[in-house]
């Protein structure tokens, strides 16, 4: 298995959301000289701070037609790097807005000012992005090339925009639609990491191949699309052996055919999960992997009593291998719910799946204020209650202690077991209790869920897209070059590294790994190369008609070239709309008074006019009596 060198963020960077990374600092030499790269910041930071020297209302700075972000301001961001340094203005906006909120976490005093000035840099990373009529230049040098700037006279890891929006959640940035339009070159495969530098990103040559055969390539089962489908197709396999595994018990006690598949992908996927935090650490580690990981635990735990009842005798009057069975597949039906939530994991790359997992991951996070003051609610009661019944050495109910309390969490109290307990002290501290937990605390947690809900629900689209975007760096990060999905990651394993990646030439060893992948996925590359032939034909009528390669077109767009609708042409009726459409990058008021003010200044000038005519008048009527006389 060839392992590309990993990278792992600073400390600074420690609160940030961290996606697969893919290389070390050591491998990658960023694309322009951070020194360079971080004046520019400083002098893009100098201006955020000309330009917003005091608090302001968010509204302003992000409206459409805001007078703060103006197109002076934007053009005078995209000159901080003169020519030369160009291409890592955005970056340099992302690195500000990054500095600003660092700023604001140790200066609370002035934290609502940094706010604003980090969303500034959002905002016109975002103009520029969206403003930029060279798409090539915009996804290949200004949000793929990686760059670095100094820290304490080093260094920093080189990242990409792509990669270092995702990891700062910069919605404005990733909504844009020069960003969302890179992301999805990545998620088709039509832009690629270079095999000779996996830093670089270069389009994918055989795109507008029309050619069957050239798509039949292994290689481009590192095409994010095309191995989120086979991670489906597996979860889904995977559900439906669990189903039948769970629906046909077999009374012997004896594996069958359907679990030793269920226990062999099982025993995949944990290698899988082990495999990548062993390669990335602590920072590949979230919600998701936990689940998973819990999961998998739970069905090798199963697997364990299994092998035990086998090694037991199969005589129907030993009843230990009937407890022990009996005992696996209780733990195997625990994990059912687990199982079909696990696929709500590789179904977030459609909208209406990926915007509820959105407010679900937002919502346990808000959860750990209320379990971390639950918590200290629990133990201080807790404490009272066995302290109260160690006074009572007649009636031993620390276990109805602990199950009431439990009960009141869930709201469904029991008073009858504290009424006699430590009268009057038990039942007035259980009523206590009740009143801290389902009155006060529950409540707390229903307003940080109704929060967290409003907050995400209002802008959806845009968290949809960041998910989106951060599950394709997934697949373009991901550690290994050659792509093994479990179950296939076995295969790999146990017949390939194992007997020949340790003696074998690295050139040969590739090819070996080409073959075997060509081999397992060839079923699914007879589709993909299909697919990506059709795509070759639209993308050369595409350029034949001088459109973009993933340009569709509508059914208005059939008669569109028999309607001209240019100000400048014969047809009427754009100059009609151009005369009559309101403008709205400029506020009404706005308009007014600039009107107003245009007025003024012709009726100065006309006052001026005539003054000056008057006094001209009279001059000449002053030399024609001096003539006379």
């Amino acid at each position: 298995m060839y392992t590309q060198p990993l990278h792992m963020p600073g400390e600074q960077e420690a609160d940030l959301s961290i996606v697969l990374p893919t290389y070390s600092s050591d491998s990658v030499s960023p694309a322009l000289p951070p020194r360079e790269v971080t004046k520019v910041a400083l002098r893009l930071k100098y201006q955020i701070e000309q330009v917003i020297p005091c608090e302001l209302d968010e509204s302003s700075i992000t409206n459409a037609n805001s007078s703060i972000i103006t197109n002076d301001v934007i053009s005078t961001a995209e000159a901080a790097g003169g020519e030369q340094y160009r291409c890592c203005v955005i970056f340099c906006l992302l690195v500000c807005s990054k500095w600003f909120k660092l700023q604001a976490i140790d200066e609370l005093w002035d934290a609502s000012l940094l706010q604003c000035r980090a969303v500034a840099c959002e905002v016109i990373a975002k103009h520029i992005i969206e403003s930029e009529k060279d798409e090539d230049w915009l996804m290949k040098e200004a949000l793929l090339k990686r760059y670095s700037i100094l820290r304490k006279g080093e260094e920093t890891v080189p990242m990409n925009v792509v990669e270092r929006a995702v990891d700062m959640h910069a919605l404005r940035v990733l909504g844009s639609s020069g960003y969302q339009k890179c992301i999805k070159y990545l998620w088709r495969g039509w832009l690629v990491q270079d095999d000779d530098d996996p830093s670089r990103f270069i389009e994918y040559e055989d795109k507008d191949n029309t050619n069957y055969w050239t798509h039949l390539n292994p290689d481009r089962m590192r095409v994010p699309m095309y191995q989120n489908v086979l991670l489906i197709f597996f979860s889904l396999l995977y559900l439906g052996i669990y189903t039948a595994v769970i629906n046909s018990v077999n009374p012997t006690g004896d594996i069958d055919v359907a679990e030793g598949f269920l226990y062999t992908m099982t025993l995949s996927y944990l290698l899988d999960e082990l495999n990548k935090i062993m390669k990335i650490g602590r920072y590949y580690i979230g919600f998701w992997n936990v689940f998973n990981f819990t999961l998998y635990t739970l069905l090798a735990i199963s697997f364990v009593l299994r092998m035990v009842a086998l090694a037991h005798s199969s005589n129907a009057a030993d009843t230990q291998r009937q407890h022990f069975n009996q005992l696996s597949y209780d733990f195997l039906a625990f994990a059912a719910p687990m199982f079909w939530m696990r696929l709500l994991l590789f179904l977030d790359t459609y909208r209406f799946f990926g915007a509820m997992l959105v407010v679900l991951k937002v919502m346990m996070k808000e959860s750990i204020i209320f379990f971390a003051l639950l918590f200290v609610v629990l133990v201080g009661f807790l404490q009272a209650f066995i302290g109260m019944d160690n006074t009572d050495f007649d009636v031993p109910v620390t276990g109805k202690i602990i199950q009431g309390m439990a009960n009141t969490i869930m709201q469904s109290p029991n008073f009858e077991d504290f009424e006699g307990f430590a009268p009057p002290f038990g039942i007035i501290l259980y009523y206590i209790f009740n009143f801290v937990v389902m009155t006060i605390l529950l409540n707390i947690l229903i307003a940080l869920y109704n929060s967290s809900y409003e907050d995400i629900s209002g802008n959806a689209d845009d968290e949809f897209m960041a998910l989106f975007a951060s599950r394709t760096l997934q697949f373009v990060r991901a550690p290994d070059e050659n792509v093994f999905i479990p179950p296939f990651n076995l295969i790999e394993i146990f017949f390939v590294i194992l007997p020949f990646e340790w003696w074998m030439k690295p050139d040969i060893y590739e090819r070996l790994n080409d073959y075997v992948m060509g081999i397992l996925y060839f079923p699914l590359l007879i589709i993909t190369a299909s697919i990506e032939t059709r795509e070759a034909r639209r993308i050369r009528w595409n350029r034949h008609c001088g459109e973009a390669d993933d340009t569709i077109h509508q059914e208005w767009e059939e008669l569109a070239a028999e309607v001209d609708f240019d100000i400048t042409g014969s047809d009427d009726w754009g100059q009609i709309v151009h005369k009559t459409k309101p403008n709205v990058e400029v506020p009404t008021a706005v308009l007014e008074i600039r009107e107003l003010k245009e007025q003024v200044r012709v009726l100065t000038e006309s006052i001026r006019t005539l003054e000056a005519r008057q006094e001209h008048s009279a001059m000449n009527g002053e030399l024609g009596n001096g003539s006379t006389v």
